[in-house]
């Protein structure tokens, strides 16, 4: 007998599921699909031709060739694989690309790549705050604003710290809007423990938006005040753990066998904090020579270091904006992250308006305060710092301003219906358009044409979105208008975005557009060392079996001659040359005990300011030969003199 049974077909079964869960399912897609298209996007444009950048800034990857050489030097985040000194920072940034070193051998790739990868989760994580925010539309936004900011297409691609260091401020961002829907205690310590990594990438900047979580979730939490209070305080205790292991080691590790602590005037870790890395940053008293950045590579090369008097537009190349309220809207600074700024602080605005009435547990009010707070906290922080204020430190508010124009943005267009909407979106579109007209006019003779075509099109298209808007049979064109006014209002952030990735960077000023000439040697990294190389004095290294090939003053110096001759060299007074190591009792035992092959001299002929550790100096002139390596002066220190 057969069976009149049948399994059903596909369309059978499609049939039978509600046309809502039909689209609730191809929505869920879509925006999988879309958030891929994101993602795959970003991670092309980031690692294309990546390797441009060659070693970037050699201070740091020095050290991450020590890390890929040395456990302990990984671990204290040295500059040479002989463990005598640190980067003056602490060393999450130099986790990552040793342990990439250790793994795929140490390369300019190695040490990139994974800073190109680094860019792709924070575009994911912003997406993902921001979409439970204010929908997928909005989480997209947020995540290509960021991506197309200038700033971080430079520092994502590069191997300072300042990019491990804003993926875990943004994780942070995160999991506090995770834990913002339900009061999740789990969730809101998990930030803390993303922050407490983050100091330990730049110590107080990553912090920058623990106030604005600690805001955010005391007035939102849906929860009672007490459990709040507890929460909050248990995120305090996870970020403590997280980043108060590592301080109790370096506190604990005996000071004789760990390498000593750059930028710190006793070899404790908490004097970073507190001074060369901390208040001394903001209140402008860093301690001796934090301005000198001493003898590069190129120096003992038979060059110097130089800041060009050449400026970017209307604006020194090395920053240019003094500190004051206006810093991140001019000179370099105004190139790397002003771009959406005016619109950042309209959409902040918006939704403090449109949710003034709204319940206290309100998530779209959690959001702008959680990301209006990290963009006006660490914007002033950054605006009136007195101390050394690269542009791209900028790069910490990034994630703040895109999240915010995107949650803003969707806020007024879920109010285009009314007047204030219609205003609120015309005037972010409106005011980005002719703010990237006047930022790309400081460079005027860049792409003339183009930032008119921006101010045009930008006016027109937003014309034709309140047009579009007063009806509500056009509501198609409207979708059409808005997409090609946030196109064009964002071309200007977007061509520098991709003029900087065409550019190669080096040295420890990157800077963000399109290549600079200059008759002075002043290149794509800003203050930067001379190329020229010094095969002699390469020679004369890689053929030494000491402990240290070399010692030269300045980490900076000693990180380019490790890349070159692939040999430990000895860094006097760290990154500065300022750093109170080695005494000249110490250099005395290590010259005795043969740990240090030569001794490279300053080149005080050239000029590079203020001299640290004379009375080494003094020392080996008295004691032993010069001879020349090529255009460097050098002591072999295995003959003395006398």
């Amino acid at each position: 007998m057969t069976s009149t049974l049948q399994a059903p077909t596909a369309a059978d079964a499609a049939g039978q599921i509600p046309v809502r869960i039909r689209r609730r399912i191809g929505e869920v897609n879509r925006r999988r699909v879309a958030l891929g298209v994101l993602l795959v996007a970003t991670a092309v444009t980031y690692l294309w031709n990546i390797t441009v950048n060659g070693m970037g800034n050699q201070f740091y990857a020095g050290a991450a060739q020590a890390g890929s050489k040395n456990w302990e030097a990984l671990l204290f985040g040295s500059v040479d694989p002989d463990n005598f000194i640190t980067v003056d920072k602490p060393p999450v940034s130099q986790w990552v690309m040793g342990l990439s070193g250790q793994l795929f051998g140490f390369s300019s790739a190695s040490m990139l790549v994974p800073e190109a990868l680094m860019a792709v989760a924070s575009v994911a994580l912003l997406y993902g705050a921001v979409r439970r925010i204010a929908g997928a539309n909005a989480g997209l936004l947020a995540g290509a604003l960021f991506a197309l900011t200038p700033v971080v297409a430079l520092m994502f691609r590069y191997n300072n710290p300042d990019a491990v260091m804003v993926l875990l401020m943004t994780a942070a961002a995160y999991c506090t809007v995770r834990a913002l829907e339900r009061a999740s205690a789990k969730w809101l310590a998990l930030a803390g423990a993303a922050l407490g990594f983050a100091f330990l990438a730049k110590m107080l900047e990553g912090l920058m938006v623990a106030p604005a979580i600690g805001l955010a979730y005391m007035i939102v939490a849906p929860t009672t005040l007490r459990r709040r209070l507890l929460h909050v305080g248990a995120a305090a205790l996870a970020c403590l753990a997280s980043a108060g292991w590592f301080v109790v080691l370096t506190l604990l590790w005996p000071a004789s066998s760990r390498p000593y602590l750059a930028g710190s005037t006793d070899n404790n870790f908490m004097n970073l904090v507190l001074g060369y890395n901390g208040l001394a940053r903001v209140l402008g008293r860093d301690h001796g020579g934090a301005f000198m950045f001493g003898p590069s590579i190129g120096s003992a090369l038979g060059s110097d270091v130089r800041i060009s008097s050449v400026r970017h537009g209307d604006f020194n190349a090395f920053g240019g904006a003094g500190a004051g309220i206006t810093r991140l809207f001019s000179g370099e600074f105004g190139f790397e992250i002003g771009w959406l700024l005016p619109a950042a602080l309209l959409a902040l605005v918006v939704v403090v308006v449109t949710r003034r009435r709204a319940r206290r547990a309100d998530l779209t009010r959690g959001g702008a305060i959680l990301f209006g707070g990290w963009l006006l906290i660490d914007g002033l922080v950054l605006s009136y710092m007195k101390g050394m204020a690269h542009p791209y430190y900028c790069l910490s508010v990034a994630p703040a301003m895109a999240g915010l124009v995107a949650i803003g943005g969707s806020e007024a267009w879920r109010l285009r219906h009314t007047i204030f909407g219609r205003s609120a979106l015309a005037a972010m579109i409106l005011v980005t358009g002719i703010w990237s007209w006047w930022l790309l006019g400081r460079n005027a003779d860049w792409l003339p044409a183009l930032r008119w075509a921006i101010l045009t099109v930008t006016i027109a298209a937003t014309i034709a979105l309140l047009v579009a808007l007063g009806s509500p049979h056009r509501r198609r064109a409207a979708k059409v208008c808005l997409a090609a006014a946030v196109v064009v209002a964002g071309a200007g952030s977007a061509s520098y975005t991709f003029a900087t990735i065409g550019q190669s960077h080096e040295g420890g000023g990157a800077r963000v557009g399109p290549a600079v000439a200059d008759g002075n040697g002043f290149g794509r990294g800003g203050w930067m060392d001379d190329d020229a190389d010094n095969t002699a004095l390469q020679d004369l290294l890689e053929g030494t079996h000491n402990q240290w090939s070399a010692a030269i003053n300045g980490s900076s110096a000693a990180a380019g001659l490790e890349l070159s001759t692939n040999t430990a060299v000895m860094a006097i007074g760290g990154f500065s040359g300022s750093d109170p190591v080695p005494s000249l009792r110490q250099f005395q035992d290590d010259v005795t005990n043969h740990r240090i092959g030569y001794y490279i001299a300053p080149d005080t002929a050239r000029g590079h300011g203020r001299q640290q550790h004379t009375d080494i100096t003094r020392w080996v002139a008295a004691n032993f030969l010069p001879v020349r390596a090529g255009s460097a002066t050098v002591y072999d220190l295995s003959a003395p003199s006398h």
